[in-house]
């Protein structure tokens, strides 16, 4: 009878240890962003480190929110200007992207290079971009996405008065990093 009863216990064991499917959705809450402005008087630049982006590996989606007023300046002024006279925090509290990785080949062997195309939105108007990033799979759990690209100010109706206008670059250049853990519901 105990031979029976170990028999069992270990069969039932044994048929609960399936091979464990890798995660589809991986997420990170703490996702940097920061932008750099070329200005002739003080360069800008910040950086926001609360960036909230979802990666499905299954559809190969992205998305990324964040709060326009968690960049952080080295001075507080521009901070202020920042958020109340150029991105209107207030109005337009969020920016967003939602994409698609181009060719993603899951599972990584190694670093690969892909395109994501996608809407970003700020203020509330959108615009398709293409961003040229960086894949690697760190390890069995940890998935890094990094990366560049610009934004015209023009584009997302980002008003300068013209007296400051020479001192404020057109384009802002963008860098990213963001660290992918599995996402557990």
């Amino acid at each position: 009878m105990n031979k029976i009863l170990v028999f069992l216990l270990l069969f039932l064991g044994l048929c609960s240890f399936e091979a464990a499917e890798p995660p589809e959705q991986y997420i990170t809450r703490q996702g940097q962003i920061s932008f750099f402005s070329y200005a002739s008087a003080e360069n800008i630049d910040a950086q926001n480190n609360q960036v909230l982006s979802i990666l499905d590996v299954s559809t190969n989606q992205i998305a990324v929110s964040m709060l326009m007023n968690g960049f952080r300046f080295k001075k507080s002024l521009m901070h202020m200007h920042f958020n109340e006279s150029y991105m209107e925090s207030d109005l337009y509290p969020k920016a967003t992207f939602e994409g698609r990785i181009s060719d993603l080949d899951i599972p990584l062997a190694s670093e690969q290079t892909r395109l994501i195309k996608g809407v970003l939105t700020i203020r509330d108007i959108k615009k398709e971009v293409d961003i040229k990033t960086v894949i690697t799979h760190v390890d069995t759990d940890t998935y890094v996405l990094e990366g560049n690209f610009e934004v015209s100010i023009k584009d997302f109706d980002i008003k300068v008065p013209p007296v400051l206008e020479p001192n404020i670059a057109k384009t802002i250049a963008i860098k990213f990093r963001f660290e992918y853990q599995p996402y557990e519901k």
